[in-house]
């Protein structure tokens, strides 16, 4: 299943896109006891799928795609968390050794907008960056886990993107070298346009991915470039953190950010960044 989040006359809901882009079974409409956002439906567990599952089934109602708005898959998770340097040929881009343990750092809610929503561009940065990832939605409490028992965590995937002000991140003098206020401005993490369940993507790490600004391609690769895969990732985090149902975790991307072009290319007001990855969907961002 593909679930969204969406908004109809000033309302919130739960729904299943009957298929990329297209037309929404309404949850709450098919089923009162359905929850109306999503960390509360992941929450849910097996009786909230089964009950969705049920609506599906029954024919549930179904609502014209133009009708509502999509929004973020998932706008309060616990943690937002983000993986860096988790590409080979991204790490090869910098010249960089490929890490050993996956490098960690975080966003935080507030930096979650819609999939189509307009980012503002803050005005304390001129150098902001795209890049885009595949996202792990967390479904259950995951502490210390296995790696090989670590997929029996996850809930699904949607697409991320990673949007950095490169010169707080990575700019000497700038917050002491930390890259958090340089990758957690408010908007930084447009998200979506749905989470797709793990058991409906055939291969996570077999994924084409890739960022366009403006209509012209600037990253292109695949998740089978991924360094530290879902599992590893999943059962490293919970060694110190418990993950919680609706948490998300941005893998890391691929090569052809802006900061590494030569010269170097960043974003300004007007661009339009669309990030894509197969079989999952696209999230599409104007900057203003």
């Amino acid at each position: 299943m593909r679930f969204v989040q969406f908004e109809r006359g000033g309302d919130r809901r739960v729904g299943v896109e009957i298929r990329d882009g297209g037309d929404i079974v309404d949850l709450c409409a098919g089923d009162s006891s359905i929850p109306s956002d999503m960390r509360s439906f992941i929450e849910g567990g097996q009786k909230t799928l089964l009950a969705a599952k049920s609506v599906i089934d029954r024919g549930g109602s179904i609502i014209p795609r133009d009708s509502v708005k999509i929004v973020a898959p998932i706008y309060n998770p616990d943690k937002v968390l983000c993986v860096g340097m988790n590409y080979k040929d991204h790490c090869e881009e910098q010249n960089a050794p490929v890490p050993i343990e996956p490098v960690i750092f975080n966003k935080f809610p507030s930096s979650i907008i819609g999939p189509t929503e307009d980012l503002q561009y803050p005005e304390e940065t001129q150098k902001l960056d795209w890049e885009v990832e595949l996202t792990i939605v967390i479904g259950k409490d995951a502490k210390r886990v296995q790696e090989s028992d670590a997929m029996n965590y996850v809930f699904g995937y949607t697409v991320a993107h990673d949007v950095s002000a490169r010169d707080w991140q990575l700019e000497p003098g700038k917050n002491g070298g930390q890259w958090l206020i340089g990758k957690a401005m408010d908007g930084f993490c447009p998200l979506g346009p749905a989470i797709v369940m793990k058991e409906d993507i055939n291969d996570p790490h077999n994924l084409g991915l890739r960022c366009r600004v403006n209509g012209v391609t600037k990253q292109d690769s695949n998740t089978n470039q991924l360094v530290h895969k879902t599992a590893a990732m999943v059962s490293f985090i919970s060694r110190f953190m418990t993950l919680r149902p609706g948490d998300v975790i941005l893998t890391g991307t691929p090569p052809g950010v802006g900061v590494f072009r030569k010269p170097p290319e960043y974003l300004k007001r007007g661009d339009v960044v669309e990030c894509e990855i197969d079989g999952i969907g696209k999230v599409v961002n104007k900057i203003v």
